[in-house]
């Protein structure tokens, strides 16, 4: 049976380039992928915040990532890991179809933003509906957006769209924000930030893009309708790390636990990327955890 060095679970930014790095530093790595190579910045129209690239489109930046890991030597299989397991002191990757084995294991699962699960939502993604403001805030220079959320994220969100955007609607369903009250006051202040409480989103309006958002008012049960470019969604982010719970520690949320040397509860398997407990998940990041995860990978192997 062939055996890899580091077998990645995961081939978004933080894979892929864990897999870059795994491959020049002599190692035999697979890349485990049950969805787009690529991940959620696949499907970003535009990046602008990736050092050294002025502007590149999300589907160019994963190709060019995933020819550089290939070029490297990396392998890559189409298929869902569904466990990691333990046996004799090697890991084995199991997915729907076949078990392999590797020496070390990257988990780079990545998150899920969660939806609001209305219409539109889903069609509209990457045409004025998007989960990170600090991603695409910038193309909304000067127009009206939406935030829809109550929590930091959701304010911190609504706070740096406020310094681009014409207007800035915060919609939360409760009568009273659950983050942090210093950045509510903050937002207060702001004479281009307005308050939608107890609200929610019944639907998205746009044909080819998002024109604007009809709101149901929890108490009166009365519609409305407002007229924004964007709706930035930040009710949160699922980790996809069940099925791994098992064998690596996590979190009350989900996030594999981890520190910055990208180490988890088990000495052969390494997080990085969204999927691992930490303050910023940005594509920047999770590049960054991806080469030290590859890295640390490798200095087990060292001394094995």
């Amino acid at each position: 049976m062939k055996m890899y060095d580091i077998g990645i679970v995961g081939g978004g930014a933080a894979g892929m380039t864990a897999a870059v790095y795994g491959q020049r530093a002599g190692k035999r790595t697979i890349i485990f992928e049950g969805t787009t190579f690529g991940g959620q910045i696949a499907s970003s129209l535009h990046v602008e915040n990736y050092p050294g690239i002025a502007s590149i489109s999300g589907a160019e930046f994963s190709f060019a990532l995933l020819k550089q890991a290939k070029d490297q030597g990396a392998e890559t299989k189409q298929a869902q890991v569904i466990d990691i397991k333990e046996i004799d002191g090697v890991m084995v990757i199991q997915t729907a179809d076949e078990k392999i084995s590797c020496k070390t294991v990257i988990i780079a699962s990545g998150v899920t933003p969660r939806k609001l699960g209305i219409p539109k939502e889903r069609e509209l993604i990457g045409a004025g509906v998007s989960y990170c403001a600090t991603c695409d805030g910038a193309f909304f220079r000067g127009l009206d957006v939406a935030v829809n959320g109550g929590g930091n994220t959701a304010l911190e969100d609504a706070e740096f769209l406020s310094n681009y955007c014409n207007r800035v609607y915060l919609i939360h369903r409760r009568d009273a924000f659950r983050g942090e009250e210093s950045l509510v006051e903050v937002l207060r202040g702001k004479e281009n930030v307005e308050f939608v409480l107890n609200s929610t989103i019944k639907e998205i309006v746009g044909e080819t893009e998002v024109t604007g958002l009809v709101l149901v008012n929890k108490e009166t049960e009365a519609e409305s309708t407002i007229d924004v470019s964007g709706v930035f969604v930040a009710i949160g982010q699922v980790p996809d790390n069940e099925r791994f719970g098992g064998i690596v520690s996590l979190d009350s949320y989900g996030f594999v636990l981890s520190a910055e040397d990208c180490m988890t509860s088990h000495p052969q398997i390494f997080a990085a990327g969204d999927c691992r407990t930490k303050e910023v998940r940005q594509l920047t990041t999770a590049a960054a955890d991806g080469a030290v995860a590859a890295l640390a990978a490798c200095k087990y192997l060292a001394f094995r």
